[in-house]
């Protein structure tokens, strides 16, 4: 055999560890999502765990079970129910316009012809599609088929999505299980990459982690909660589905107010105004008041994410990760955002106080 210098290698050694790197990331990349979000879940839940271990007598196996069963109560069984309710939406939407199309559209409302601007317009043209079969079955069949496959596509990303929560859930229990020498392993990287700043960066990630998700994702699960029992109070249909929609637009400015306000103001169309008042009543005190509450005091302790982030995160995490980018999205922003604060700040701090060189006198 011919004797290989040492550079040469070297050179092999490096060349075979990226080989093996990017072979493990082309092996994990499809579960890539699934293990950050369980990463998410295990260290934000982590006090939890630590009680259930101490009330099962330190069986690590059985607290992990524990915590794992109260996270998929948590989190998959309202997407399961999800799930089953846009399936069902989409049938009574397929069963209703095929009524429509056997019965013919009735005749516009009053309250049409009173919407600014284009009320007479929108009413004339209502009443000649009303009048004339043919051409509201044309128009409604331009609608039929976008309609049917943004709902069948949406029924799609939530199958995927709790698929992969799931995922997620079961992988978080082996987290739970191995999580205090997983962190002795992290900690040990940390501080072989940053020195003694290490420990600290762990710390502002975690900091941020615990405030993104109690604070954005909390508040969001709490101002569903409310805005689902507000709807389902008031015997507005689809109420587990509009409460749904208010968590998603809790993650844009402004955005539940807009739920709940369509909501209140369709009521009020259909004669029950003190269920309308009720509702705007019940949206304001309650679902907005937790906006204004909790996610500030939360979020204030921990580096508070820019609500363009917060929107960026929320957006292109859904088109990154699917329905867990919902979660994983403003988590990883977050992250970021703390770290390029933290960064700066070690920066201004070493220029206001710089560090003598050994041959500098004293």
């Amino acid at each position: 055999m011919i004797p290989l210098g040492k550079p040469i290698e070297q050179i092999l050694g490096v060349g075979a560890l990226l080989l093996l790197a990017i072979g493990c990331v082309v092996v994990l990349w499809p579960f890539l999502s699934a293990i950050l979000w369980a990463a998410v879940i295990c260290f934000s839940t982590w006090p939890i765990y630590k009680k259930c271990e101490r009330i099962v007598g330190g069986y690590k196996a059985l607290a992990a079970a524990v915590m794992t069963v109260l996270v998929v109560l948590v989190l998959i069984a309202p997407f399961a129910v999800m799930v089953a309710t846009l399936a069902d939406s989409v049938g009574s939407l397929i069963t209703g316009t095929l009524r429509i199309l056997e019965q013919g559209p009735p005749a516009p409302p009053r309250w049409v012809e009173g919407v600014p601007v284009v009320g007479e317009i929108l009413a004339v043209y209502w009443e000649s599609l009303a009048h004339d079969a043919p051409a509201f079955i044309i128009e409604l069949k331009k609608l039929i088929g976008p309609v049917t496959d943004i709902a069948v596509a949406g029924g799609t990303v939530f199958g995927i999505g709790l698929v992969e929560i799931g995922l997620s859930v079961f992988t978080a229990f082996f987290f739970y299980l191995h999580g205090r020498r997983m962190t002795a392993h992290m900690r040990e990287i940390s501080e072989r990459f940053a020195g003694s700043r290490g420990r600290q960066l762990l710390m502002v990630v975690g900091a941020t982690v615990k405030g993104v998700v109690y604070g954005l994702i909390g508040t969001a699960l709490a101002q569903a909660l409310l805005a689902g029992i507000g709807f389902w109070i008031a015997g507005v249909p689809q109420a587990l589905l509009l409460g749904f929609l208010t968590f998603i637009m809790s993650f844009v400015p402004a955005g539940p107010p807009l739920v709940w306000g369509a909501v209140a103001l369709w009521l009020l169309m259909q004669g029950t105004v003190w269920w309308g008042v009720f509702v705007a009543a019940w949206g304001l005190l309650l679902v907005s008041s937790i906006d204004n509450v909790l996610r500030p005091y939360v979020l204030g302790k921990a580096n508070n994410l820019p609500v363009l982030l917060g929107l960026f995160g929320f957006i292109g995490g859904v088109l990154a990760f699917g329905l867990i980018g919902i979660f994983l999205g403003p988590a990883l922003l977050a992250v970021a955002y703390s770290l390029f604060l933290e960064w700066t700040d070690a920066e201004v701090e070493a220029r206001r106080h710089p560090t003598p060189s050994p041959t500098d006198p004293d």
